[in-house]
């Protein structure tokens, strides 16, 4: 152990520090999770909505979600070295904290530097506390003393709690008065969680101290000996263990972004209630957390009835049935998926996602917690936070997995340019309205409505038919069919302050997007009376909005579109490869579990066994188990 565990106050049978960690990581996570919860629909945001985004496209922002908690979690690796080699996980715990205050309240800051520097020190912030606060919870703990797992899943219950209220209350923060309200909410959350820190000192005297320092001849030994024969085979079971962490979180963290964005778009979310027609899509965020809350005591107690049948209940047993059943929530998202595509510009029922998440909880249940525990049991005291540092670091590339098949999910848009006058345009979106709003005695409220979208630029769009009449690809409005193709151009290019080999270039570009459509169209057998389905979208340009002579006047707008059916039958193939890949592989571990587990020299075989008080112990014999 990284210290010398001492007697010292229980509440419910665990030791006080873990509570003090438990609330700490709690209002860590109400600011990261509150946080996630947004980035991708920010960033998927017109830079000139009425609540304004970052503009990207959906995949660009998917990328940019995958990038950022890859680099999240793997900044856990130098994390990790600097509490082994200098600090202790203590300080560097304090230090991330104060890392990831100011990260999030710089993100209240509405400017893009802000968002990027935000992001930044957040990455800094998480990779300094996450990986040395779960190694202080292993701490806390004897070797072979069985409350650990169940340390580690009260632990994990603090995580989701955070997650939950943060989902639910950032999400309607942000919805209700602008995103960076909810990014600054997310910050006043982690300033709550680095002063329980600071308080509970106390009860952490004895865990998380630097051990390159320490008195203890015994930890100096630890420090100095090279690894024995059963560390290096227990180091090779975590590293294929991390194998397991990067799939799982590859297909499990579809949530912040694929299916974040899905169910914006793709699912009904309406509730009629006066205040609140339909439900955010950053609050469904929520549900993943609330099923841990609900179902997080009663998977761990399953658990232990399990083991004390005599069944197999190893660490790594119980992750590769958690990836089994994780990856068969997105069979219900396969559903619907089918749902939502059996009408022209459908929206699948909330239920499929409800059921998607209970099953990615439940999965997560059987994997995350023990994965946290089984490091901590087979970890080298010397390279513990290191250890934990990589686990967290495979967990962040498993993001980034879950990046790359988020973008897979998303198909390239076809552009072009709005040809069309204020006047034209009128017939197509006068049912439409914008609310302008202002903040009255601190709360935003309505303060004028306009019946015209164009006016203070804001976007719109138009669903309508797409078909290939003779060699011309054709779009009729939806509702009627009156032709609308004279509104945009899909071959025109923006010549201005471009040289002429660059217009060229774009030009040659624009018509070879256009052969590429009509080749769809055309092996697709896509006619007038079997139409494909588009939503146009209209979108003032961001840099020339900003210019006070163009507000209002109709122009710098381009278009762009996917088909509908097309994007529909490729987040279908997302869904059901995630399906696959996840059983196969849970499948393929229970295969070669009885030669891992021979290799962890029975690291686990000992507990159950009853140690009474937390009284101080030695280390044990590291040869103990040849």
């Amino acid at each position: 152990m990284t210290d010398s565990v001492k007697q010292e106050k229980e509440i419910f049978g665990h030791p006080v520090g873990l509570f003090v960690l438990f609330f700490t990581e709690l209002w860590e996570r109400f600011s990261y999770y509150g946080m996630r919860a947004l980035l991708v629909l920010y960033v998927a945001t017109s830079a000139t909505a009425v609540d304004p985004g970052l503009g990207w496209s959906n995949g660009d922002a998917i990328w940019l979600y995958g990038w950022y908690t890859m680099l999240v979690y793997v900044a856990s690796i130098p994390g990790g070295y600097l509490a082994d080699k200098f600090l202790g996980q203590k300080k560097t715990v304090m230090l991330g904290g104060f890392l990831l205050c100011a990260g999030h309240l710089v993100l209240a800051i509405p400017t893009t530097w802000a968002f990027f520097t935000g992001l930044l020190l957040i990455i800094l912030g998480v990779g300094g506390l996450k990986p040395n606060i779960s190694t202080m919870v292993g701490g806390l703990y004897k070797e072979g003393d069985i409350r650990r797992d169940s340390g580690f899943t009260i632990f994990y219950i603090g995580i989701n709690i955070g997650a939950f209220l943060s989902s639910i209350i950032v999400g309607l923060v942000a919805y209700k008065y602008g995103w960076h309200y909810g990014f600054g909410l997310a910050g006043i959350g982690m300033l709550v969680g680095q002063a329980v820190f600071i308080g509970g000192q106390k009860h952490l005297k004895h865990v998380g101290n630097y051990i390159g320092a320490a008195d203890s001849g015994v930890d100096k030994a630890v420090m100095d000996n090279p690894l024995t024969k059963i560390e290096k085979d227990r180091i090779i079971v975590l590293l294929i263990s991390f194998l397991i962490v990067v799939v799982f979180w590859g297909a499990f963290e579809q949530a912040g972004g694929l299916m974040n964005l899905y169910t914006d778009a793709k699912v009904d979310r309406t509730i009629g209630l006066s205040w609140l027609e339909e439900i955010p899509a950053a609050v469904f965020q929520s549900l993943n957390a609330g099923y841990i809350i609900i179902f997080g005591t009663v998977i761990g107690g399953f658990w232990l009835w399990w083991k004390k049948q005599g069944r197999e209940s190893s660490s790594l047993f119980k992750m590769a049935v958690g990836t089994i059943i994780m990856g068969l929530g997105y069979v219900f998202m396969m559903f619907a998926s089918k749902e939502a595509s059996a009408v022209e510009f459908g929206k699948a029922a909330m239920y499929w996602v409800f059921l998607a998440y209970l099953f990615h909880t439940i999965g997560e249940l059987c994997t995350s917690p023990v994965s946290l525990s089984f490091i901590t049991k087979l970890a080298p005291v010397k390279y513990a936070s290191i250890m934990m540092g990589i686990y967290f670091a495979a967990t962040g590339f498993g993001n980034k997995l879950a990046g790359s098949i988020g973008e897979a999910a998303q198909l390239e848009s076809y552009s072009g340019v709005m040809m069309a006058n204020k006047e034209q345009i009128y017939n197509f979106t006068q049912k439409d309205t914008i609310e302008v709003k202002a903040l009255v005695d601190g709360e935003k409220v309505i303060k004028d409505v306009y019946d015209y979208p164009i006016n203070e630029d804001k976007n719109f769009s138009i669903k309508a038919a797409i078909f290939l009449e003779g060699d011309n690809v054709v779009f009729n409005e939806y509702e009627d069919g009156t032709n609308v193709n004279n509104l945009f151009d899909l071959t025109k290019v923006d010549t201005e302050d471009k040289k002429p080999e660059e217009i060229k270039e774009a030009k040659e570009k624009k018509q070879e997007e256009l052969k590429s459509l009509k080749t769809y169209l055309k092996e697709n057998n896509v006619t007038k009376s079997e139409p494909y389905h588009v939503k146009l979208t209209f979108e003032k340009d961001a840099d020339k909005a900003q210019i006070l002579e163009n507000k209002g006047d109709g122009k710098d707008y381009g278009v762009s579109f996917v088909i509908e059916e097309a994007q529909s039958e490729q987040e279908y193939k997302i869904f059901t490869f995630l399906v696959i890949f996840t059983v196969a592989f849970g499948l393929l571990l229970i295969l070669f579990l009885k030669k891992l587990k021979k290799l962890t020299h029975g690291a686990e075989d000992n507990e159950g066994v009853d140690f009474g008080d937390n009284e101080g112990y030695e280390i044990a014999d590291p040869e103990i188990n040849e």
